[in-house]
């Protein structure tokens, strides 16, 4: 009887602290309503685990709009970490900021920048994160080369984009036309590391309609 008892409180206390694993309500449960559908596509607690988001950090995430991804972020960093929400849009970072202040969330600071340059501090980020934000840059690689510097050493970027199915359908892209050769995704984020001082360190395959690649800066 007494085993048994320890062992109920042992299971109980784990399940006070999320020891089981991760609750499914904290997938969705800091998105908006029309935000669910994309949020569980992209479990933001699996990507965060998988590009080593960590409490502390300080991130970069470029093409935060109205801050979709942001808010997973800046729980997973946590007060002793910072969020640098950048894009271009001014009226969605003024919602993010309303966003952040109902929730509580202090670590975050939006960042207004340019299409080509985000304009964030120099030397200031442990990651940078661009979520479905690369696919649909005209020029990605001017804003690749003026986010490489705002890195730490040993710092990463990640980008999240869709798979090609995705890509093709949104664009209506038909790659099975005579002639046409159309640069995968992997192959156009490949282009820009090499064209920006970057190398592609790992590629992440287990969101079933987007890919996660991890790009690190070139050695010299």
């Amino acid at each position: 009887m007494h085993n048994w008892q320890t062992t109920r409180n042992l299971i109980i206390l784990a399940l006070c602290l999320g020891g089981l694993g991760p609750d499914p309500r904290s997938q969705t449960d800091l998105s908006e309503p029309r935000e669910v559908r994309s949020t569980e596509r992209q479990s933001p607690d699996r990507v965060m685990d998988a590009v080593g988001v960590r409490p502390g950090m300080t991130v970069g995430e470029v093409g935060a709009g109205r801050g979709r991804y942001t808010v997973y972020l800046a729980r997973r960093v946590g007060p002793a970490g910072k969020i640098l929400a950048n894009d271009i849009d001014p009226q969605a970072l003024a919602y993010l900021r309303d966003r952040c202040a109902r929730l509580g969330f202090k670590q975050v600071q939006t960042v207004l920048g340019k299409v080509d340059d985000p304009l964030l501090p120099k030397d200031s980020l442990d990651l940078a994160i661009m979520v479905w934000v690369y696919h649909m840059l005209d020029k990605p690689d001017e804003l690749l080369a003026n986010l490489r510097p705002c890195l730490k050493p040993g710092a990463r970027l990640v980008i999240l984009d869709p798979c090609d199915r995705e890509i093709d359908e949104e664009f209506h892209i038909d790659r099975s036309r005579p002639g046409v050769r159309i640069p995968t995704i992997r192959e156009r984020v490949e282009e820009s590391a090499r064209a920006t001082g970057f190398e592609l360190i790992r590629v992440e395959t287990f969101l079933p309609e987007d890919v996660i690649f991890i790009l690190g800066v070139r050695e010299k």
